[in-house]
């Protein structure tokens, strides 16, 4: 079976773009490891248009109910995870071509365009101690994990909004937050910077800290830090550390063909989601755009949705084979 649509991530820019493309009657594939992309392990989202307040798993559910209501135009595969993704009958000089996506499954898929919805994981800080202290001290879900560190003084790594909800998560169990940023200042959204310096419980905000190790027996005992304007190097007595700096985009499957920035973000056109490849569309956290939030990468996802069907009309106007 050739699809006309093949859609790479459950997410909000996945569940969209599968949305629009059941709309225009396309014959669609979704293929996800989950929905609700890294949302799913919030505790509260407060920003998706229409829910002033829903959690993550609440989240993913109404997502996944959503693309399920369309059954007859979309299939899912999940949980499944694509592996490989290569092009096929390539035709010159237009590279009018199909594609064929292989999965860790075993599983072989093949389609007329690409939607490259895959998100991003979260950054790790690469420092001594970090892969060691995994799960005995060193944390990347606060809404996961919070709990376990209940009575304890736990430091937060970056000041971006993951980090700020890091340290809301931790304000019910934590004896004691500590807050460490290697710039200058927060990065995150200033209402929730005064929302946090509120609360008794978060004890220090360090900014311009370079995290250096983190130490421990069996469990996490401290974290050592460098103050990036004296040069001096500080330990602090902590029995968590959450890891909050940020994602990478999940696009090594798709850089072999499409042009990427140097962080490996897809490039793409803001106007239709197209990316350097014909028939390749990519939308949400994978991409340059610069706004990694939900209700864009679900904008962003129906333009790409929307772009991938006025490609299909024009090339199989191009290409009478392509009707296969």
């Amino acid at each position: 079976m050739k699809y006309d649509i093949i859609i790479i991530g459950g997410g909000p820019a996945g569940t969209a773009a599968a949305i629009y493309a059941a709309r225009k009657k396309l014959k669609t594939l979704l293929i996800t490891e989950e929905f609700g992309g890294q949302s799913v392990v919030s505790a509260d989202i407060q920003n998706w248009i229409g829910e002033p307040h829903i959690s993550g798993i609440e989240f993913a559910k109404k997502l996944e109910h959503h693309v399920r209501t369309y059954s007859d135009t979309v299939e899912v595969k999940m949980p499944e995870k694509v592996v490989k993704l290569t092009t096929v009958e390539c035709k010159e000089p237009g590279r009018i071509c199909d594609f064929e996506i292989k999965t860790e499954q075993g599983n072989s898929y093949s389609g007329k365009t690409i939607i490259i919805a895959s998100g991003a994981h979260r950054r790790k800080l690469n420092i001594p101690g970090e892969e060691k202290f995994d799960g005995k001290g060193v944390a990347y879900c606060s809404t996961c994990d919070a709990p376990v560190f209940a009575g304890k003084k736990v430091a937060v790594v970056g000041g971006g909004n993951a980090g700020l909800e890091a340290v809301q998560d931790l304000f019910p169990y934590a004896e004691e937050v500590y807050l460490l940023e290697y710039s200058d200042k927060l990065k995150g959204d200033p209402v929730t910077q005064e929302e946090i310096k509120k609360n008794p419980k978060l004890k220090q905000i360090i900014l311009n800290a370079e995290t250096l190790e983190i130490f421990g027996d069996q469990f996490v005992t401290s974290i050592k830090y460098k103050d990036r304007k004296t040069g001096i190097e500080k330990e602090l007595a902590v029995g968590g550390v959450f890891v909050e700096i940020g994602s990478i985009p999940n696009s090594e499957i798709v850089k072999h063909l499409v042009e990427t920035d140097k962080w490996g973000q897809v490039i793409i056109d803001s106007k239709h989601g197209s990316t350097s490849h014909l028939g390749i569309f990519a939308a949400g956290d994978v991409t340059d755009d610069p706004y990694k939030q939900n209700n864009i990468s679900a904008g962003d996802a129906v333009k790409a949705a929307l772009a991938a069907y006025a490609y299909l009309l024009k090339r199989n106007k191009q290409s009478p084979a392509s009707e296969v």
